[in-house]
């Protein structure tokens, strides 16, 4: 009995799901929760032809087996490698520090913005900006903090670009 599979495919496709189920269960001879049509369709159509056409050879088998050996399977994690040492010739001559963007002040200097009536002053530090006895890491979270929302800082505070 010789098995057209895309007629087959095709039958399929006009079947719901529960009846699709049901051809599974025939097929494979167990049920199944599966919901998805397309799995279900193709899993289908694969039993099909592979009872139709008889099972893989024993030589094909056989080199499977050989593939998949489980002695070549790794049992345990692989050895934890050292961590690289720095050269000796290196040393650490100063600490790095973040250059500060030139569209601010120098360290020390006030930033004003009158906002809903009201006057903020942002005092520019070293590390970060401080707003109301708060530090702040960027100018545009000491603007969120005033606003309330997301703004850039340099916007808000109507900074403007440094010339090149």
């Amino acid at each position: 009995m010789s098995l057209n599979v895309t007629r087959e495919v095709r039958k399929m496709e006009k079947c719901s799901v529960r009846d699709l189920r049901k051809q599974y269960a025939e097929v494979f001879g167990e049920a199944t929760n599966a919901s998805n049509k397309d799995w279900l369709i193709k899993r289908i159509a694969w039993r099909m032809q592979s009872n139709n056409e008889g099972d893989i050879s024993k030589r094909a088998r056989q080199r499977a087996l050989e593939i998949a050996c489980d002695s070549d399977v790794r049992m345990s994690p692989p050895p934890e490698m050292p961590k690289p040492k720095p050269p000796p010739d290196r040393k650490l001559t100063e600490e790095f520090r973040p250059s500060i963007d030139k569209r601010l002040p120098p360290p020390g200097n006030l930033i004003t913005r009158k906002y809903k009536g009201q006057l903020h002053i942002c005092k520019v530090r070293q590390d970060g900006f401080e707003y109301d006895g708060e530090f702040y890491k960027s100018l545009t979270a000491v603007a969120k903090a005033i606003t309330g929302q997301h703004c850039s800082g340099y916007a808000f505070f109507n900074i403007q670009k440094a010339d090149s």
